[in-house]
C-alpha cells in the first residue's frame, strides 16, 4: 500500500506520535522511509537568521539530533534530511522529489494548543498527497 513514506518532526509530543506510527507503517509495508526536520524561518525571520550562523548551527543540530534519534529507533533504514524555510513548502517539496505515497506529522507543534497547527494545517491543504497527522 505505501512505498516510500515521508515523516515530519520538530520534536514536540504530536510529532513523536507521527515518528512513532512512521516506523510502525514503514516496517508493516516494508516501506522505504525518509525523515525530515525544517529549520523555520518564519519563526525568527530569515534575515535574523541569515546573520547568525551560531542560531542556524543549534537549530540545524537539533533538527540532527532528532532525526539520529528516529534512526536509531528504526527496523528500516531511514533517509534523512534538514531543510531550512517554510515548514510546509520544504515538507511539500521534498515529498514531491521522493514520490512520497503518505506524509506523517504532528497536529501541532512545539507551540502546544487546542488547535491544530498551522504547519499541519497548510501541509494537509497545499501538499497534493495523503497526509496522517497524529
Amino acid at each position: 500500500m505505501y512505498d516510500t513514506i515521508l515523516v515530519a518532526t520538530d520534536g514536540s509530543d504530536s510529532a513523536n506520535r507521527a515518528v512513532d506510527h512512521a516506523l510502525d507503517l514503514a516496517s508493516t509495508f516494508d516501506a522505504d522511509l525518509h525523515g525530515i526536520s525544517v529549520v523555520d524561518t518564519r519563526r525568527y525571520g530569515d534575515s535574523m537568521l541569515s546573520d547568525s550562523d551560531s542560531v542556524i548551527g543549534d537549530l540545524s543540530d537539533r533538527a540532527e539530533e532528532l532525526l539520529a534519534e528516529m534512526e536509531t529507533r528504526a527496523d528500516v533504514d531511514v533517509t534523512t534530511t534538514v531543510r531550512r524555510g517554510r515548514p510546509h513548502d520544504e515538507i511539500g517539496s521534498y515529498a514531491d522529489s521522493i514520490d512520497a505515497d503518505l506524509i506523517l506529522l504532528g497536529n501541532r507543534g512545539l507551540d502546544s494548543s487546542d488547535e491544530i497547527g498551522s504547519t499541519a494545517e497548510r501541509v494537509v491543504r497545499y501538499v497534493d498527497r495523503p497526509v496522517l497527522t497524529a
